[in-house]
């Protein structure tokens, strides 16, 4: 879990709760393009983030502005529309693919072509890049999440 007082990198939390309007103490640079409640939160994978690694970009947990950093998930099966529980309360939906922006660029020539495609862009979840950049998600359900909280489908 990460937040920061507008803009990356994100940095990490003990706990916090989530709300409609995503992680407490989250500010948000450009809200008019990265906030809202289709956006209040935007989670990665420490999978993707390693593979970001391994191409020469400065990429650790908060890099990309990413709230949730999960371990063990594969984000090529996430789908907008999905549930997911994050801690004991908490549920969000997926609902669209992270696309990159100009607040990326400090990270590196290239860090737009390595997160996103116009297959990914297109929908095509068979992209390798494919939820690297992230996906946005509404919080359905409030709750307080801590770092190593069990994330599961539920829907």
């Amino acid at each position: 879990m990460s937040v920061s007082r507008g803009g990356i990198p994100k940095l990490p939390l003990s706990h916090t709760r989530m709300t409609a309007r995503g992680l407490d103490g989250d500010r948000h640079a450009h809200p008019q393009y990265h906030w809202g409640p289709r956006q209040a939160v935007l989670w990665i994978t420490s999978e993707g983030n390693a593979e970001l690694a391994e191409l020469g970009f400065p990429i650790h947990s908060g890099t990309l502005g990413e709230n949730i950093t999960s371990e063990g998930i594969n984000r090529r099966e996430w789908r907008s529309g999905q549930r997911w529980r994050m801690g004991p309360e908490a549920i969000v939906e997926l609902t669209k693919l992270r696309e990159p922006c100009k607040t990326l660029l400090p990270l590196g020539a290239g860090i737009h072509a390595a997160v996103y495609d116009a297959a990914a862009k297109g929908g095509d979840a068979a992209s390798p890049r494919w939820g690297l950049g992230g996906f946005y998600a509404a919080v359905i359900v409030p709750g307080s999440i801590h770092p190593g909280d069990e994330i599961r489908l539920v829907g």
